[in-house]
């Protein structure tokens, strides 16, 4: 752990931010709201929390739903295979080409979504979703499947990106885990229980009804975010005459004593002296303890109004300059992906669980449905119901234990938070993924009872959802440059620099793109390698990979900050050359 005395200007990578104040009257300090909200009221930082959860409630069903599209496949094979005469290789093969579109889709749809905001992106791309579902649901040839596959995860690679800049739009740091755990959990849903009920609607209404239903959720969360969704992309423009600058600094009558402050601590040989002043008394009222309080509370300037209702619902937010600049995130992630460190182990780490998860979920689909388990379509579904089991007790653990560890962490640290803080919670989840995996692959191949595979695939989902949810968590906390100034007194730093910079919408689009190339890759290879090999030895050498991917994390506990420290200047130069950035 990294003591206060190294945190000086220079040693501030983006990330490290100050998220506690110990200089706070009271026994524990208070937490710092990073990002810094603005002061105007339309500002998502400062809706009201029902308006955030409204709209984190939104995405969330929106992210379940693209994946219950793609996953609700699976039970429907068998029928399929039998009707329309599809062998399982081309089945197997549609849902890869579906893995290789969500590798590129988020290139070609992100930068509409910062050009002209989230909103318009939700409603149209659940609108395409809502014909691919009705296209589903009438589908005849080998032609149909494999556009159908493409089209639909080629527009759902949105779900991937979109709502983790939405949950960095709307929420703080200390809160990110315990959204980014649901966000995954929701995702989980999708993925999981899709399959129960496509699989009981398979057999009691027949396979097509799997895509009807699909089609009446897509149109009532059409409707749903026509109506109740409101745009997170906050502008960052003048307010009926008020200055942004004027609307969004909180400490009003005392910057320049903050100036003032700054002066004097310059003039000290030791910065380290002008970090640690006396904590403030009990009941003292003076201005350190002032501004200290206004950076733990949510601060909205009264005269700025509210946005209508109607306004609020407006069908896009234009950002400033041409399209053709924002087709500049189109190519640039790739250089993110592949230049900084932190992005691209992210991506392997999140990419080689979905890997892992795809390929238990093809699996079952095609080794259940024979001999010694014979299992109908409800059955298949059935088993996907461990899966949903493990990722939901993994989502209640991860989310709630990270958020408290970072604010321990950070209190023992001098109130300095350090992004590879939350690492330390996917250690603990480690052991569960080969485990898991191991009595899967095990299961399967020795034709043992369906609890063992149950069992098995539980536990891998335990062990998943934790390592890839604190995983993304990382890496939107890691890449927001929020302040870089020190103690007490980087509030005047803060303000004048006026603005923080983030590569996370670049490193998003470069985390889909690795997910789903490992996915695609997988899944295309599957059937020739267990024919092979066995499917006892491809999930030994799946397992080995994926604990070999999760042992990095020790790489970044230790030295992530070294990395991130290392690779400052190639960070703000992407940085600098994103769509805007958020004055504080």
């Amino acid at each position: 752990m990294h003591s206060i005395d190294e945190h000086d200007d220079k040693e501030w990578p983006p990330g490290t931010v100050r998220l506690e104040d110990l200089q706070q009257v009271g026994k524990n300090g208070e937490v710092i709201l990073q990002p810094r909200p603005s002061r105007d009221p339309n500002d998502p930082l400062n809706w009201p929390r029902w308006e955030k959860y409204l709209n984190f409630g939104l995405v969330s069903f929106y992210a379940m739903m693209v994946f219950a599209l793609i996953d609700a496949a699976t039970p429907t094979w068998a029928p399929m295979n039998e009707q329309l005469g599809f062998s399982y290789a081309i089945l197997n093969d549609s849902y890869a080409v579906g893995n290789g579109t969500l590798c590129i889709g988020a290139f070609l749809l992100i930068p509409f979504a910062l050009k002209y905001g989230r909103r318009p992106m939700y409603i149209v791309s659940t609108a395409a979703q809502l014909g691919v579902s009705i296209w589903s649901a009438r589908l005849e040839t080998v032609a149909d499947i494999m556009l159908i596959n493409a089209f639909s995860c080629g527009v759902g690679a949105l779900a991937e990106v979109i709502v983790q800049m939405t949950v960095a739009d709307m929420f703080f740091v200390h809160e990110r885990g315990t959204m980014n755990s649901f966000y995954v959990w929701a995702q989980n849903i999708g993925g999981s229980l899709a399959p129960v009920a496509a699989g009981y609607i398979t057999v009691s209404q027949g396979w097509r009804w799997v895509w009807w239903w699909c089609a009446i959720f897509f149109g009532v969360a059409l409707v749903s975010y026509v109506f109740l969704y409101e745009e997170t992309k906050y502008d960052h423009s003048a307010i009926d005459g008020v200055g942004v600058r004027a609307s969004q600094d909180p400490l009003g009558e005392f910057s320049q004593t903050a100036d003032d402050e700054e002066t004097s601590i310059e003039k000290k040989t030791d910065l380290s002296e002008a970090k640690l002043e006396p904590r403030a008394s009990k009941g003292s009222t003076g201005p350190e303890v002032y501004r200290s309080r206004l950076l733990s509370v949510i601060d909205v300037d009264g005269s700025i109004p509210r946005k209508s209702y109607v306004q609020r619902l407006a069908f896009w937010s234009s950002s400033p300059g041409p399209l053709s600049h924002f087709f500049r995130h189109s190519y640039q992630p790739f250089f993110v992906l592949f230049t900084i460190p932190g992005v691209f182990f992210v991506s392997l780490t999140y990419g080689a669980l979905i890997a892992m998860s795809t390929v238990q979920v093809t699996t079952l689909s095609s080794w259940m449905a024979e001999p010694p388990y014979n299992f109908d379509a409800a059955q298949i579904g059935l088993m996907s119901l461990p899966s949903w089991i493990g990722s939901t007790l993994g989502a209640l653990i991860v989310g709630p234990l990270s958020d408290w560890l970072i604010v321990f962490l950070a209190r023992r640290n001098h109130g300095i938070y350090e992004p590879e803080m939350r690492l330390w919670v996917i250690v603990a989840f480690i052991p569960f993924v080969p485990a898991g995996l191991f009595m899967f692959g095990f299961g399967l191949n020795n034709g043992s009872s369906w609890p063992v595979v149950a069992v098995g695939y539980g536990l891998a989902s335990f062990g998943t959802l934790p390592a890839s949810s604190l995983s993304l968590t990382y890496l939107t906390d890691a890449y927001t440059e929020v302040s870089s100034s020190p103690g007490q007194y980087f509030l005047k730093r803060l303000y004048a620099n006026g603005q923080f910079f983030q590569i996370v919408g670049d490193a998003l689009v470069g985390v889909t793109f690795t997910r789903n190339l490992l996915s695609t890759i997988f899944v295309f290879v599957l059937t020739p390698w267990i024919a092979n090999m066995g499917i006892k030895n491809v999930f030994i050498i799946i397992g080995v990979l994926v604990t070999a991917v999760l042992l990095g994390t020790f790489i970044f506990i230790f030295y992530g900050k070294k990395f991130r420290v290392k690779f400052v200047d190639r960070y703000r130069y992407y940085a600098a050359r994103q769509y805007q950035s958020r004055p504080v």
